[in-house]
This record gives C-alpha cells, sequence and structure tokens, in this order.
C-alpha cells in the first residue's frame, strides 16, 4: 500500500511539472539585457501567425500592470522586447550598451502593438568583422552581441569563429604537419581576408591553445544562437587550398594571383580527382565541430582572383554539388561585391539554391539601379537576393551620408523588376 501511495504522489508531481508553462529562451535573454528586472514583469507567448505563417510578427499589449509580448517565434519574441523597450519604456539598448535596468514603474502600452514582416531573411556581418572587430571577443562579448542580433530579428548571422579549427584538423587529416598547418592559416587580426581566399598565413603562426580556445567559443556562439532560432551562415568549401598542395600531394590547382600585395592560397581545380573528396572531408570535420548548417557562405574568386584557365561554370556546379552532399537542403550564401559572382558561374545553378547579397546596396548596388556603376541590367536572375548595406569600413568614415539612397534604397529596391526575389534584407558592416 505504501509503495502504491508512493506512485501516485511521484505522478502527481510529475504531471504538475508538465502543466507549468516552458520557459522560453527569450526569458532568459530579457533578464540578461534588463539587469535582472522583467522577471514577472515582461511575459511572453508563443502564438502561431494565423493568417498568414509565411510572415513574422509580434504584438505588445498591456496585462494585468505588466507587458505582454507573443510573437510566432523566439525571435520575434526577442525583437517585440527591443520594440517595447524603445518605444515604450523609453530604454534604447545600442550595440555600445546592450544592458540597462526597466525603471521600478512599468511603463505600458495604451493600446496593442503589432509589427510584421514578410522578409524572410535577416542577415548580419562581414568577413571583415571578425578581424576589424570581433578577433579577440570572449564569450561574455559574444553572450551581448547574440542578444543584440535576436532583439533586431536577425536570423542569419555569419559565423566563422573557429572556423581555422576545421581547417587545422582537415590538413593534419591529408597529411600536413602542425608547421606547415600555421605557414597557412593566418593569425586572428588577418583572418577575414585568409577566409575570402586572399592571403595565407600573414599574422601567424597561432599557438595550440589559440585552437582549442576558439573552437570552445565556437560552440557557445552556436549553442545560443540555435536556442534563440538564429541559423549561423558556416563559411562552406570554395576550393581554396595551400599553396604547396601541389607539390606535396600533387593536387592539380590554378593560380589565383595576387591580392593587395599578397599571394592569394591557390584554387583547387574542379577538373582535379581530388576536388570532391577533400570538399567532403572539410563538410565532415565542419560537422564534427559544430554541426550541420542551412546557409554556407563561398565566395571564390573575391575582388579580383585570376580565374584564366578556370571553367566558371563547372566551378559553380562543383562547389554547389559538394555542398549539397553535405547538406541537401542547404543554401549558397554569397557576395555580390565588385565582379562577383560572376554570372558563368552561377546561371546554371537551380533557383532557391542560392541566395545572393547585395552586399553594398545603399551606394553601389548591383540588383539593377541603373544610376549604380555597379549596376547589372538582370539583377541576379533567378537568385534570391537580399538588400544589405555596408554602412562601415572599420570606423574609417566621414560624417556625412547619401540620404536619399539610405531612406528610399530599399522600397526603390522592392519596387523594381528585379525586387520580386528580393527575400530579406542584411546589415554587413
Amino acid at each position: 500500500m505504501n509503495i502504491r501511495i508512493l506512485i501516485t504522489l511521484l505522478l502527481g508531481v510529475a504531471l504538475l511539472c508538465s502543466c507549468q508553462p516552458k520557459q522560453l529562451p527569450v526569458n532568459s535573454l530579457a533578464e540578461r539585457v534588463t539587469e535582472g528586472t522583467s522577471k514577472d514583469r515582461i511575459l511572453f507567448q508563443m502564438i502561431p501567425q494565423q493568417d498568414n505563417p509565411s510572415e513574422d510578427y509580434f504584438e505588445i499589449t498591456p496585462k494585468d500592470g505588466k507587458v505582454l509580448i507573443t510573437g510566432n517565434s523566439d525571435l520575434s519574441l526577442a525583437t517585440g522586447l527591443n520594440w517595447y523597450l524603445k518605444y515604450v519604456a523609453g530604454i534604447h539598448l545600442s550595440w555600445n550598451n546592450p544592458t540597462q535596468k526597466l525603471p521600478e514603474t512599468l511603463p505600458l502600452p495604451t493600446e496593442k502593438i503589432r509589427q510584421e514582416t514578410d522578409m524572410k531573411h535577416r542577415y548580419y556581418l562581414n568577413y571583415c568583422t571578425y578581424s576589424y572587430s570581433t578577433a579577440f571577443w570572449d564569450w561574455a562579448r559574444w553572450e551581448k552581441e547574440i542578444d543584440w542580433m535576436a532583439m533586431h530579428g536577425i536570423n542569419m548571422p555569419l559565423s566563422v569563429t573557429g572556423i581555422e579549427v576545421v581547417w587545422y584538423n582537415l590538413l593534419k587529416r591529408v597529411g600536413y604537419t602542425t608547421e606547415e598547418i600555421n605557414k597557412f592559416i593566418s593569425g586572428p587580426a588577418f583572418m577575414a581576408w585568409w577566409q575570402m581566399n586572399n592571403l595565407e598565413g600573414w599574422g601567424g603562426p597561432n599557438p595550440d591553445s589559440w585552437y582549442r580556445q576558439q573552437e570552445a567559443l565556437q560552440k557557445k556562439i552556436v549553442s545560443r544562437m540555435r536556442e534563440l532560432g538564429i541559423e549561423p551562415v558556416f563559411p562552406g568549401y570554395s576550393g581554396m587550398v595551400p599553396r604547396n598542395i601541389g607539390e606535396k600531394l600533387g593536387y592539380q590547382i590554378a593560380d589565383p594571383g595576387t591580392w593587395c600585395g599578397f599571394p592569394r592560397p591557390a584554387f583547387l581545380s574542379t577538373e582535379d580527382e581530388h576536388f570532391d573528396s577533400f570538399a567532403a572531408m572539410y563538410y565532415e570535420e565542419l560537422e564534427k565541430l559544430y554541426g550541420k548548417a542551412n546557409y554556407y557562405s563561398m565566395d571564390p574568386f573575391h575582388e579580383g582572383g585570376n580565374t584564366e584557365g578556370v571553367d566558371l561554370e563547372k566551378t559553380g556546379t562543383s562547389i554547389m554539388a559538394a555542398m549539397k552532399k553535405a547538406n541537401p537542403e542547404a543554401v549558397w550564401v554569397i557576395q555580390a561585391w565588385q565582379a562577383n559572382p560572376r554570372p558563368a558561374m552561377i546561371d546554371a545553378l537551380n533557383a532557391g539554391d542560392m541566395i545572393v547579397l547585395d552586399l553594398y546596396s545603399e551606394k553601389r548596388p548591383q540588383w539593377g539601379d541603373p544610376d549604380s556603376e555597379w549596376c547589372r541590367e538582370k539583377g541576379f536572375g533567378k537568385h534570391d537576393w537580399l538588400y544589405c548595406m555596408l554602412l562601415n569600413f572599420g570606423g574609417n568614415v566621414g560624417l556625412h551620408g547619401r540620404m536619399d539612397q539610405l531612406v528610399n534604397g530599399y522600397y526603390d529596391a522592392r519596387a523594381h523588376a528585379n525586387g520580386k526575389t528580393m527575400c530579406g534584407v542584411g546589415t554587413v558592416p
């Protein structure tokens, strides 16, 4: 009898626990950004979008002296929190000051506030940011950055921290020594340009402790992003190999020339039988460390790489095929910058398999603006694209702006014939 009573009590406790509302990730975010003052004062509730499931939305309403924020996802709820803080509570959480306490008397909205968007993709960051700004960030700083992303609705940020560990493991796998690997992988302050296939080895070598530190850091970053519904964009495999891989392993390579006086890494020819196997090993090592991604960023021949003798159509289809083998659902993310993406490389690829970032839309858009010096009359053809703003070159900008383009450019692009394939926005400082 005692055993039966005990079992009944345990079942009752289990049932009670299962009936408690699940703690949403946005609750912890709210606690962090309000310095512990939001608990039981700002309430969150997940409610799917009824009328148009493809749109994201949030609503803010007063409820019994508290604030209720509803939305269709963790990101929508976090964005609603930011809207409430800024436009109702008068609290501006900036990139430089991302936390602040709520006042003792909680400001309440006078009526229901609703915001929604059909811009499915909201991209963030630039390879250069990872050397200009984030090279030596620790988890405490990244945690603030991820909260900032979530509160601004960003759902696909470039995430390249710790990718050097993927390369370290890959090159070890094919027979490179630690010394040889460190002659290829750059130091932290130049890793952005190494990952864009522009240089190798500069600023290195890195100590073993660096690789261990960055691996652990990226795992925390990716875990938090995914917890909040943010999908990281990982660098995919676009053909980069060390310049000495031909003599060391007999791979067939092309020399892409130099970039700003630096010898570029070599390009592994897609005619070489090793291309597919090398790419497959890259994705295997990436997945072992950080999991699969739904988006992979690849920019072969970035900023003027020599393509002489390279079959661009085959290059595009081979890069795409290697990515799809790793994850059939993945999408290739590519930067529209100067001559890239070269039409010959992407024209044969299927619609829906690529997202083009029109990187400098506020000054030199490529989407089809006839007044732009980088205009592409047909935009990016059948491929989806994002209207992005660069805004900032390492802080070295004047106190001025092209206000007409900043205010009207997005709407001009959306109204243009090429705007039918625009599926989101991005900020890429």
